[in-house]
Order: C-alpha cells, then structure tokens, then sequence
C-alpha cells in the first residue's frame, strides 16, 4: 500500500510514525512534510491547500489511500477533490469540515440539538458588536468565525479588550474573511480536556483524554500558542464524565451532523469545559489536534491504519480501538520569541537514542543537517507507567537536544499531577 499524508508539523510526524506499524504499508509520502518528518516517510514539495498539485501527485503516483489531516485543506475541500478521482481519504469531505471552519455553524449546530456549550451571540456588524459588549458579562470571549491559525479566540479581561479584539477582527481584519462574522460567548470555567475521537458518521470511539498547555510560558503566563505540550490522560476526565460526555455530546453530535446531511468521517476533535453544571463544548475541530496527537497515538494499542480504513469503510463499530493503560507526556521545544517572531535556522543536535522519541515541527533538511524552520520546533513524547515518570524521562531527553535559542516550558504536566493527588 502506498499512502500519502497531507501536512507537515509534528501531528503529522506523529501519524506516519503510527501508520509505519503496519506491515502493509509499503511507501508513505508527506506533503509537503519537513526536515525531520523525511526520516520516517518521503517529503514532496507541494503545500497542503495546493489541491490540485495534490490531487495530480496522487494520481501519477497510484496512491491507495490518503490521510488529510491539517484543517485548511479538509475545510478546501481536499477530501472530495481526492475522492473524485477514486482515492479513499481518512478525513471528512468540505461540507461535514464546516465543523471547524465555522464558529457559527458549530455553535448554530449545537443550539439547534441541544448540545451544552456557551451561550453566544453572533455579529455581522462591528457596530452592534461594541455595543453588546457594553452590557455583555466580563470575562467574555470573542471568536473569529472562520480559520485563524489557533489564533482567532481572545478571552477579553476587559470591556476595553473585548473592543479591541472586535475592531482588531472586524475592522482591522486581522484575520481577513474569517473575521467578517464574530461569535461573543459566555466565559466559562473548570477544567479542560481535549478528547480526539473516530468516528464513521455512524459510531463515536474516543481516543484516550488529554490536556493541552497553551500559554507560552510556565505556570500559565504569557501569550496563547498552538500548543506547548501535552498530557495523556487528562485526570479531570472521569469516567463520570466520559459517560456524559458520550451521551450529551458525542453521540448527539454526530447524529447532528448525519441530520444535516453533513456526515462527518474521520477524526471529530472535542475541545471540553468541565463545568460545574457538567461537560461543555468549548470548540470542535475537524481533525487530530496538534501536540495532543503526540501524546494519544502513541498510547494507541491498535493498529492505525486499520482503524482508518474501518472509519472510511464505515465497519467502525467492528473494529476495536484501544490504548495502553498507561501515562503519556509530550513537551514542546520552541525557538525564543514563539508565538510573535523568531530566528530559524539554527542546526539541531539530536542523540540517536532520543530520535524515536521526537515529533517533528518545525525544521528543514540542508546539507544533510537539520534546522530550525518554525516556532514548535519539536515535541519530545514519553510514555510510563505513571504521569510522573512519564513527565521525567519527557524532560531528561529534552536536555540531551540543543539548538541555539531554544525554550520550553518546565511544568508541562504539574497541574495534571496535582489533579492527581
């Protein structure tokens, strides 16, 4: 079998080195991929939202079955353009992508079925927009409708913030056409947990829980990142709640989705509160989140591949899915001054023994050295048999690899541990 994975960051390196497990799998090549990814799998310069350049690579290389995991691609319609010319993809097609592609739609969604999420109010006008937030509760949190990066949510502190995020994303179009509609919602509280799930439109099976650390710096200062690491599982993820969560939202979710004719296949991302009145939508995406992939895969007893093809097939309810019973952490290395501006290309040192360890991000290949080539540079995953291990042997590799201005944060994990006790 020859695959294709579409995306190039450390989520990507991680479900190649996944879908290498197989036997089956002859040849897998990442487009575009980077420096590091082309250790486990053959890089093609073609960008993931090029889908024609896509499209014609799948078919003068006889591809089998295709992985398209970033969002921008999946929301352009790569899926459909790929099943066209007769090629499976582990994905869902545009319309059921809308998921993620737009805050309206989702919210929209889950008002309509009665899935617990923020309440919200949707703007078209910046005007009514300022206005609302003139009464609205503080803290409250403002939305890009569309893409943005993982950077189109602003939490406001302040009426004065919650203005400047809608002059910013409607006026300022900071983040163009996907700021021409805003969500303002109500701030909610308690725990988050992420929860990456399959699902063939027919049949929800969760991945194992994790906990995703998004502020750049330690004990939860600084700006929002895409991610600076991650643990798994997330403690605050009872079985209580996996039980409600399953009932309240999964299921009705996808029933949702199949209602409006939008069936989702594929990876459907919970982003949870674990509120005092129960779990709540706080966002979904359409795909695996990116580092939380780095910590669930490799906790995953079965076989990928397998299970995507169960999830185009629509055989997902046959198939089993199950992760070890054991703890799993994964800490980002960034280059300093990630998420606003940074250097590249500084060479990266990585012990043999610590390669098999490391995820991608962010580095290209020159002269058959690795460099810096991004923010996230690479996320570093360890699994133990307790989240304390695993949170030690992450960061004992973390001090064998260097490069010049790199940084990391030294408490991934300490809030879990403390949930713990």
């Amino acid at each position: 079998m020859k695959l294709m994975v579409i995306g190039g960051g450390g989520r990507e390196h991680a479900i190649i080195k996944k879908l290498k497990e197989n036997k089956d799998v002859e040849k897998i090549y990442a487009l575009p991929g980077n420096g590091g990814i082309a250790l486990d799998a053959e890089c093609v310069n073609i960008s993931a939202t090029d889908i024609d350049g896509i499209v014609a690579f799948a078919k003068d290389n006889a591809i089998d079955y295709a992985v398209v995991a970033p969002d921008d691609p999946l929301v352009l319609g790569c899926v459909d353009a790929l099943n066209a010319i007769g090629i499976p993809c582990f994905g869902p097609n545009k319309n059921a992508a809308i998921i993620e592609g737009s805050k309206v739609f989702s919210k929209n969604l889950m008002k309509k079925y009665g899935i617990p999420t923020a309440q919200y109010e949707v703007f078209t006008d910046a005007e009514k927009a300022l206005e609302y937030v003139k009464t609205a509760p503080i803290p409250t949190v403002i939305k890009a409708d569309g893409l943005a990066l993982g950077k189109g949510v602003i939490i406001a502190m302040t009426e004065k913030e919650a203005e400047d995020a809608i002059i910013e994303i409607m006026q300022d179009k900071k983040f163009g056409a996907s700021g021409n509609q805003i969500v303002i919602e109500e701030f909610l509280t308690g725990p988050e947990v992420s929860v990456l799930s399959f699902t063939d439109g027919n049949v929800v099976k969760p991945m194992v829980s994790s906990m995703d650390h998004k502020r750049a710096g330690d004990n939860d200062t600084g700006l929002n990142t895409g991610g600076m690491g991650t643990i798994a599982p997330n403690p605050y993820y009872t079985k209580e709640v996996a039980d409600r969560c399953m009932e309240e939202i999964f299921l009705p979710t996808i029933r949702a989705m199949k209602a409006e004719g939008r069936t989702f296949k594929g990876c459907l991302y919970f982003g949870l509160m674990i509120t005092e009145n129960g779990p709540k939508v706080i966002e979904y995406n359409c795909r695996f989140g990116d580092p939380e992939t780095q910590v669930v895969l490799p906790l995953m007893k079965s076989d990928l591949f397998t299970v995507m093809k169960a999830v185009t097939e629509e055989t997902l309810a046959d198939t089993p899915v199950e992760f070890e019973d054991a703890h799993a952490a994964c800490v980002v290395m960034a280059s300093a001054g990630y998420p606003v501006s940074y250097e590249k290309g500084y060479e990266m040192t990585i012990p043999e023994d610590v390669l098999p360890y490391v995820y991608v991000a962010g580095a290209k290949e020159k002269d058959g050295k690795l460099l810096t080539n991004g923010g996230r540079v690479l996320g570093v995953t360890s699994v133990a048999g307790s989240l304390k291990e695993a949170i030690a042997a992450s960061y004992e590799k973390v001090e064998k690899i260097h490069f010049d201005n790199a940084f990391y944060r030294h408490d991934i994990g300490a809030r879990a541990l403390k949930a713990e006790v």
